[in-house]
């Protein structure tokens, strides 16, 4: 089965600090084609802005490959702003492409930082996501 879902940049960061972890399992699953990755050039730069910083020490041939392989993957989605109170407007646009996707698909939003979004279902943890393909 294929899912879809809208990938926090949380998850990415925490995926490539820890390759065994929650996170990393879902990137994999990803890179694996079994989650359709939802985007728009918004997310794609964040992406690219956090995982180049030098707090994180990833290498810079493994970063610009990773974009590769998301970019060839993804499902670029556009979507309008939405009325809904976030509590970090930052934030706004991974919500805005998960209900943009809803209307046509059963996506997810998959983030480490639950508080920041509306407590909703499809609203999930990397280790939910994960739970959620095993079920299947």
């Amino acid at each position: 089965m294929k899912y879809f879902a809208v990938i926090d940049t949380n998850v990415i960061v925490s995926a490539m600090l820890k390759n065994d972890s929650f996170p990393a399992q879902v990137l994999k699953e990803v890179l694996l084609g079994n989650i359709n990755l939802l985007i728009n050039e918004d997310i794609l730069n964040e992406y690219l802005e956090v995982l180049s910083r030098k707090k994180f020490h990833f290498p810079v041939d493994v970063v610009i490959s990773l974009m590769e392989e998301i970019k060839k993957q993804a499902i670029y989605v556009d979507a309008a702003p939405l009325e809904e109170y976030l509590p970090d407007p930052d934030d706004a646009v991974f919500y805005e492409i998960v209900m943009e996707a809803r209307k046509e698909v059963d996506a997810y939003l998959v983030t480490g930082n639950l508080k920041h979004f509306p407590e909703k279902p499809f609203v999930v943890t990397p280790k939910e996501m994960i739970e959620i393909i095993n079920k299947r």
